[in-house]
């Protein structure tokens, strides 16, 4: 037998090693390299699992996780243990309704820097703060907001199979921060295409509003212009950094599938004033 029971907790033989297993890309110390993934870590590690959390971190250095899949509101992973037949691991988090995606998708596309983060596949710094203005909350703050359970035999949640699954799910989020968002609810290509959209007729909004583009206007560009013949707008407004890559749209410009707008337009907004 691999294990076996002492008063009301099991107690474990040699767990089987795994040749071929997931295994945690950090050798030691923490785990999780950027700000998304470490966040998520944090909150594992608030919820005060101790010793787990440890040998949880051991199995996904080990190669212990033999399988990670991830779909919408749920992760299931499998284990190796101590017993042949491995562990089926499940965690799951409530998805964002449509109403709520339809939110966070206009909040989004209302900022620019935001989109241009999201389109070039990054995870914006504040992301947390947008979600909180719309009273949601894109990483989980307490335990009662995960459900959690391991087909082991330990009663404890999280056990170590389920801490080890955890942890590579956190270096997914590295790999791929659009993974937290399809745990919410929203794929990578879908949420995409929407903020694409969404962009797309806020600009042409603003361009309505704004100047004719230099294309239209190439006959009386360098007239002379009287202090009446001048419209100044609103003095306060904010100056968009990437407002002059607007004159590209519709222009066949492209470099390979993408447009020439879209590759410059997060380069514009890095741009500090004066820059």
């Amino acid at each position: 037998m691999s294990e076996h029971w002492s008063g009301d907790r099991p107690r474990y033989g040699k767990t089987i090693k795994v040749d071929n297993g997931l295994k945690a890309t950090s050798k030691r110390g923490d785990i999780g390299a950027t700000w998304w993934s470490r966040r998520f870590i944090e909150v594992l590690e608030s919820f005060g699992m101790g010793g787990r959390l440890t040998r949880g971190r051991n199995y996904a250095r080990q190669g212990q996780v033999l399988s990670l899949s991830l779909s919408t509101s749920m992760v299931i992973g499998l284990v190796q243990g101590s017993r042949p037949t491995p562990y089926k691991t499940r965690i799951a988090i409530k998805s964002f309704t449509g109403q709520e995606w339809q939110r966070i998708e206009h909040a989004l596309a209302g900022k620019a820097l935001y989109a241009a983060k999201l389109l070039a596949g990054e995870m914006p710094a504040d992301i947390e703060t947008l979600f909180a203005s719309l009273g949601l909350r894109l990483f989980p703050a307490t335990q009662r907001e995960l459900t959690m359970d391991c087909s082991c035999p330990d009663w404890e949640v999280p056990c170590k199979h389920l801490a080890a699954t955890c942890y590579l799910l956190a270096e997914s989020f590295d790999k791929d921060p659009f993974e937290i968002l399809a745990w919410r609810g929203r794929g990578r290509e879908e949420l995409l295409d929407r903020l694409r959209a969404l962009r797309g007729t806020v600009r042409s909004a603003v361009a309505r509003e704004e100047a004719p583009p230099l294309t239209r206007c190439l006959d009386t560009f360098w007239q002379k212009q009287t202090a009446t013949s001048i419209n100044l707008g609103d003095p306060t407004a904010a100056v968009r950094a990437d407002a002059v890559l607007d004159q590209l749209d519709g222009v066949p410009i492209t470099v390979g599938r993408s447009s020439l707008a879209d590759l410059l337009r997060p380069a514009y907004l890095a741009l500090k004033p004066g820059d």
